[in-house]
């Protein structure tokens, strides 16, 4: 479709168009979530040799840094819902809060079956580091500080909670784009360095549900004349 046909095609039509990407983007989320889910209750929450990963394994760390993560993004969606009233946003929110909530609870419930504590004195990412043992040629690197990848910072939050209307859709959308690609980042390094299947199928659902939510997010800011 060219911008002649976008310009003449009805608003109505177009906003059917939005309505339907967001449909389709959180139902491959709800999706990948069941997978998750299904993986999680089929495969032992074990390493391959059938003993649970250990304190300072990928699975685990992964795990505690991406719960953390996790949380962020859902307090981003619960900010922005109460500071828009424009539906597309909201239900963006809403289906990151309910798939990241769930995702973030089988992530502490996997640490609790492991018996393995939900923090650490680590500093975040520093799993990625040590999963590249052995690894040559991977282009993983632990990130230091105290921010993982993506992650807003305090100031980013408060100017989220003082935004409203377009304002606030559009600094909510720049900050979860920016949140998912870092999840993307992790959730890669989880994919192909983690010991257990269900870590391994989680993060690679997470990569093909927020790489989905991403393109989506891209779209809504073109709407709002915005980039990334």
């Amino acid at each position: 479709m060219d911008e002649t046909d976008l310009a003449e095609t009805p608003t109505h039509d177009r906003s059917n168009t939005r309505l339907s990407r967001l449909l389709i983007a959180g139902s491959l989320a709800a999706v990948l979530a069941a997978v998750a889910v299904f993986v999680a209750l089929m495969w032992p929450s074990s390493g391959g040799d059938g003993a649970a990963p250990g304190r300072d394994s990928v699975d685990a760390g992964f795990a505690r840094d991406m719960a953390i993560h996790h949380q962020q993004a859902v307090e981003l969606s619960f900010i922005v819902r109460d500071r828009t009233d424009d539906e597309d946003v909201r239900r963006l929110a809403y289906d990151v809060i309910n798939t990241q909530a769930n995702q973030r609870g089988m992530l502490l419930g996997w640490l609790e079956a492991w018996d393995l504590p939900k923090s650490s004195q680590k500093a975040p990412m520093s799993w990625m580091e040590d999963g590249m043992e052995g690894m040559k040629g991977m282009d993983y690197k632990a990130h230091g500080g105290s921010l993982m990848p993506g992650m807003a910072t305090n100031t980013q939050m408060d100017q989220l909670r003082k935004a409203s209307g377009k304002q606030a859709e559009v600094l909510y959308l720049r900050l979860l784009t920016a949140h998912h690609k870092g999840g993307i980042e992790m959730s890669q390094a989880a994919a192909d360095m983690a010991g257990t299947a269900e870590v391994k199928n989680l993060a690679g659902g997470m990569v093909q549900g927020q790489e989905a939510e991403m393109k989506l997010m891209a779209d809504m800011l073109a709407e709002r004349g915005a980039k990334p």
